[in-house]
């Protein structure tokens, strides 16, 4: 049995509009390139559930948010990241529709991956996994051997796609093959030689 597993950003959904992320800092009083810096600064600690969303934001911010500031933001970086890669997501619903096995392993904070499981091409997944409820983020070993487990799967037996090298070469060391993706056209056509 292969399990092929997807990243979510960047790879089922297009990377975060450079607009949405102006529009954020525009909606939070911030100057946008500090506002941006910060945003990816803090982003893993976030994304591993190191710090709570208002913990996250006021460091984005540089000050303590508010709490409808927090709750805005929030709504707004799940938008921005709701956008689907339509070609991936065509390839993510002929695998679920042929019986295959599919996952999905995000580094997400978990108000993200409360927000992407309300996705109707997300919510057809059967077992989704988010660095924010994991307490793990990639590309670390530990959320690669948790994922494996938590399927019953022997890491060999396991695809792994993602749009980050260094995701990818995680997963290599965990035993999975890893496909790097760059756009749906090549991940169709390396897709059938990875599967048995």
């Amino acid at each position: 049995m292969t399990w092929i597993v997807f990243d979510y950003g960047g790879v089922l959904s297009l990377p975060q509009p450079e607009s949405d992320a102006d529009a954020m800092a525009r909606a939070a009083g911030a100057e946008p390139e500090a506002f941006k810096r910060r945003y990816w600064e803090h982003r893993l600690e976030f994304d591993r559930a190191s710090l709570s969303p208002m913990a996250y934001w006021s460091a984005v911010l540089d000050r303590p948010a508010t709490p409808s500031e927090v709750a805005r933001l929030v709504a707004m970086d799940l938008a921005s990241w709701a956008y689907p890669d339509e070609g991936t997501v065509a390839i993510l619903d002929e695998l679920i529709e042929a019986g295959s096995d599919v996952a999905l392993l995000s580094n997400a904070p978990v108000c993200l991956g409360d927000g992407l499981d309300e996705l109707p091409w997300i919510a057809a997944i059967g077992h989704r996994f988010y660095s924010g409820r994991m307490g793990l983020v990639k590309p670390d070993r530990e959320i690669y051997d948790e994922m494996a487990r938590a399927l019953k799967a022997d890491p060999a037996e396991i695809v792994f796609i993602d749009d980050r090298a260094e995701n990818i070469a995680g997963a290599e060391r965990a035993g999975m093959t890893g496909v790097h993706f760059t756009d749906a056209a090549a991940l169709r056509e390396a897709l059938p030689a990875l599967r048995p």
